[in-house]
């Protein structure tokens, strides 16, 4: 689902997560990510309280927006997030945190995000194609 172009971008770029609860919509961007091999997203969390709670209301529905400010090639992802509080995930993210904000801040957990659609939100011809 996430060919080449797609990944490249997710590796290069900051993402924006958007979640809704109760017709209230979020929106935010988040530094601490990563793309798995088998294309699965993943999201440290440090800020993430209304994300979170709008995941629980919302059977776990998320959606990312990336895109390249250069060239302005982007995408939208939907998809399903899972929360966990442990593992190998969530201790890597504590450690990029830790490090980062030199102990300052953590990583509280992670989203393990299974992409369903991805839409391509680039200018031009194939603008709203779905991959």
């Amino acid at each position: 689902m996430l060919n080449g172009n797609v990944k490249k971008i997710l590796q290069s770029s900051m993402w924006d997560l958007a979640t809704c609860a109760d017709g209230e919509p979020n929106v935010v961007p988040v530094a601490f990510k990563d793309v798995t091999e088998d294309g699965t997203l993943l999201v440290g969390d440090v800020f993430l309280e209304t994300t979170l709670a709008n995941i629980k209301a919302n059977n776990g529905k998320i959606a990312i927006s990336v895109y390249d400010a250069q060239n302005l090639e982007g995408y939208q992802i939907k998809g399903t997030a899972k929360y966990v509080t442990e593992g190998t995930v969530v201790d890597t993210f504590k450690a990029m945190v830790e490090k980062m904000f030199n102990h300052a801040a953590t990583a509280k957990g992670a989203l393990i995000i299974t992409p369903e659609k991805v839409i391509v939100t680039t200018p031009g011809a194939d603008n709203k194609k779905v991959l």
